[in-house]
């Protein structure tokens, strides 16, 4: 028997009326914990349910079965938009395998560790710091039966107490981590080829999970390191085209024109994706990732209002952003924009400025993708408004970074079926650990706001009703695109 099942519970699964599109991508976290698992000498067992050949991976006796016979210690990792069903799977594998130890791993428990251990105590484990350093020392004491009061990174339940250890020493040097362990996998079974090129985010946006996961802490690989691994998929698996999602792979304009260099002196032709950061770029930069197979720079620029993007301290200005994005336009063969809206200080004077400028950036090519304001627990605004308000939930409503897959999406609205009804409960009746999910001022913020974005055709008009551009998307994806315009594929099911 193994030492250690993981299990990869990250998954991109929508429902569209009567067909459903679900998108396999590699599931790196757990396969770089593998890899640090297995040159530590422990036997891991992965495990990743997005292969699960289910139609309903919802559906918990499916999940059980594809959990089946796991070993001793069990670690599920999952984002904030699974974390209710995660905790319910883990209820019922603890019903299960009573004997078992059951860790939670991922982003999706930041900042809300506590909470989740003193109101599920189904859960025995949570890891908070990067696994590489705290998944081999806690599976070493788990093992040996230590003491895991000595395990940083980790927080636990010690009889009626609960306590959360201190965090592990961050990994500054990337390169020193081994590649995933891709060996776990059918590689050509997936659709989406990530990787990590970078950890963390030094900019304190007000509305990100990403850069507080990180204790705004951020380190990169080397061109070379990143180059190699890019090779050795290509060579395994036939991989010609790669998502950087890391946010901060333009760190600076060094890194980035040797990366470029790098690439183009393997003469493998490999194409990529990857975010850039308004303040960041230049046309000279931009030209040298296009000219090396950057077929899309993916930009964070959340409003078009100075005093919101100030409010945010998102580091630069609706002026920059209009001098920068046209330029990529042109360099470019996609330029992605995202934009966050709802802000509970956001006007209607400023709301009107953004959807200015996503208006006229779209009429220059660029694709916007807009986005709800998601109120993750770790962010700092969250923090800062959870005591003025109360936030509100909405059955038809959800932002976009929570969409669960459970909700059918039927034009502009969502339905609950009755079914997972038990999952919006549990996410409904604990605001302060799935606050994500939740609204600040539905009725004056949110909603007025929804109706301009669905008379510029941002977003579906309710049902019965069509934009007048025609414009086809959807509050998940939006705009929602046709297959053959993504660079990856998506598997469409019909019922």
């Amino acid at each position: 028997m193994a030492d250690i099942t993981l299990l990869n519970l990250n998954m991109l699964f929508m429902r569209y009326g009567e067909e459903i599109e679900r998108e396999a991508h590699v599931p790196l976290g757990c396969l770089y914990l593998t890899r640090a698992l297995e040159d530590a000498g422990y036997d891991v067992d992965f495990r990743d349910y997005q292969t699960a050949p289910f139609d309903d991976p919802f559906d918990m006796e499916n999940l059980l079965s594809f959990l089946k016979n796991p070993a001793p210690v069990i670690g599920l990792s999952c984002m904030a938009n699974l974390l209710p069903f995660t905790i319910m799977a883990i209820r019922a594998i603890k019903e299960r395998y009573p004997g078992h130890t059951v860790v939670l791993g991922g982003v999706g428990s930041k900042d809300v560790e506590d909470k989740i251990l003193r109101k599920f105590p189904w859960i025995d484990i949570v890891c908070r710091s990067e696994a590489e350093r705290s998944g081999i020392e806690l599976m070493k004491t788990l093992t040996e039966k230590g003491n895991i009061s000595k395990v940083k990174g980790i927080s636990y339940r010690d009889g009626a107490e609960i306590r959360h250890n201190p965090d592990c020493e961050r990994i500054k040097n990337l390169n020193s981590i081994p590649f995933p362990a891709f060996h776990k996998i059918d590689l050509k079974k997936y659709a989406g080829y990530g990787m990590m090129t970078s950890r963390g985010c030094p900019y304190p946006c007000t509305f990100c999970s990403v850069a507080p996961v990180w204790n705004l802490e951020s380190y990169s690989r080397s061109p070379k390191n990143i180059v190699d691994e890019m090779k050795f998929l290509h060579q395994e698996a036939g991989v010609d085209l790669f998502l950087f999602q890391d946010e901060f792979f333009v760190s600076g304009k060094k890194h980035v024109t040797d990366f470029c260099r790098e690439l183009t002196n393997t003469g493998l032709g490999l194409e990529w994706k990857a975010f850039g950061r308004v303040n960041l770029m230049d046309e000279e930069m931009m030209k040298a990732m296009a000219d090396c197979g950057c077929l899309e720079l993916r930009f964070g620029i959340e409003s078009g209002s100075e005093k919101i993007l100030k409010m945010i301290k998102k580091g630069f200005t609706a002026k920059e952003t209009l001098e920068l994005i046209p330029r990529a336009i042109d360099i470019f063969p996609r330029v992605d924009t995202f934009y966050i809206w709802g802000f509970p200080f956001e006007t209607i004077e400023d709301f009107n400025q953004t959807l200015f400028q996503m208006v006229s950036l779209r009429m220059m090519g660029a694709r916007i993708l807009p986005s709800m304001l998601s109120l993750l627990p770790q962010t700092e605004l969250y923090k800062e408004w959870c005591q003025k308000v109360e936030l509100e939930f909405c059955p038809y409503l959800l932002p976009e970074f929570v969409v669960t897959g459970h909700e059918v999406c039927r034009g502009g609205e969502i339905e609950i079926p009755e079914k997972y009804q038990e999952y919006f409960n549990l996410i409904k009746n604990n605001p302060d650990i799935f606050s994500g999910f939740f609204h600040i001022d539905l009725k004056n913020n949110i909603l007025p706001k929804l109706e301009l974005m669905q008379e510029f055709g941002f977003y579906p008009m309710p049902q019965g009703k069509k934009p007048d551009d025609g414009t086809e998307s959807c509050g998940a994806h939006s705009p929602r695109t046709a297959p053959h315009e993504l660079a990856t594929g998506v598997e469409k099911i019909k019922k």
